[in-house]
Order: structure tokens, then C-alpha cells, then sequence
């Protein structure tokens, strides 16, 4: 029998890192390839989008042929009020889908502004589920927030990640 190795294996990371180490910055390197996590990161919040189209079309039809939105909030044909706060949130809630697009597109090409705006975005969305669950005891579905949570939690781990960091960090020169 052979003594075991004393050495980890270097290819391992350790379970936690020390803090000098992660706010290290990222090295100057404008030839870096596209990492996988920027690509799953981009694809996800463009993923998203299709899954916020997917609850938009959901919530406006009720979730049932049997009884759409308009008629759940009780909007009549000379009801121009209502129907005109109905027309506002589906404009905002589109607008927001097609701004997530463009960063979505954005992150895979690299950018770092974009990236951040994504990430904050996903935690205020993760916040908002958490919020309206506790104080509210809104229901989690899959339909509606579940679905949203969990890709949002997938873009944080994708988009924080050290390589889709360096890459979006790639051109910035830092005095060394």
C-alpha cells in the first residue's frame, strides 16, 4: 500500500476562497474567448424574456379560456379606464422585456454595463418574489414566479462568475 498523497490535486479548487483573493482584478487580456458562463448567462436572460412573454400572455388570459385578466379586474366595453391602466401594464411590462433583450445581447458580446444592470435586476426580481411571498403569502407557481425566480438565481451564478467577469472586464486597463 502506498502512503496517501499529502498534496491536494491541483486542478481542485478549495471550498472558499480568502477575501484578498476574490477582489483581485481580473487580467488585462482583450483576445480572451467568450467563456461558456457569458453564453449560458446571455441565454438565459434571453430565455427569460420568452418566459416574461410567456407570464404576459398567461396574466392578460387569466391562466384560463374560462376567465381572462379583463375579465378578472371587471373591464367592460365602455370601461375606458380600466382598459386604459390594462394597455399601460402590458406597455410597460413590454418595454421592460425588449430593454432585458438588448442586454441580453449586449452581455454576449461582452459588455460589463449591461452585465451588472442584469444581475441587479435579478435580485431585485428574487427580492420582489421573496416580498410578496412573506408579507403577502402570494402563492409560488411555476407558471408565473417560480420559473422567474429560478432562471434569475441561474443568471446571478452564471453572470457572477470570475470568467464572465474577466471577459466583460477584458479591455479595461488597470495600472499594475
Amino acid at each position: 500500500m502506498s502512503a496517501p498523497e499529502t498534496e491536494p490535486h491541483p486542478a481542485k479548487r478549495a471550498a472558499y476562497e480568502p477575501a484578498a483573493r476574490l477582489v483581485q482584478p481580473t487580467p488585462y487580456d482583450p483576445r480572451m474567448k467568450r467563456p461558456a458562463s457569458t453564453v449560458t448567462g446571455a441565454v438565459l436572460v434571453l430565455l427569460r424574456v420568452v418566459t416574461g412573454v410567456f407570464v404576459l400572455v398567461t396574466t392578460l388570459t387569466g391562466g384560463t379560456p374560462d376567465q381572462p385578466l379583463v375579465q378578472m379586474v371587471g373591464i367592460q366595453a365602455d370601461d375606458d379606464t380600466a382598459a386604459i391602466g390594462l394597455g399601460v401594464y402590458t406597455a410597460i411590462v413590454v418595454a421592460s422585456l425588449a430593454v432585458q433583450a438588448v442586454l441580453g445581447v449586449a452581455i454576449l458580446f461582452g459588455r460589463n454595463g449591461p452585465r451588472v444592470w442584469v444581475m441587479l435586476f435579478a435580485v431585485a426580481s428574487i427580492s420582489t418574489a421573496f416580498a410578496g411571498w412573506w408579507w403577502q403569502g402570494q402563492e409560488i407557481r411555476i407558471s408565473g414566479t417560480l420559473l422567474s425566480v429560478a432562471l434569475d438565481v441561474l443568471i446571478l451564478l452564471a453572470l457572477s462568475s470570475r470568467s464572465a467577469s474577466a471577459y466583460a472586464r477584458r479591455n479595461e486597463r488597470r495600472p499594475d
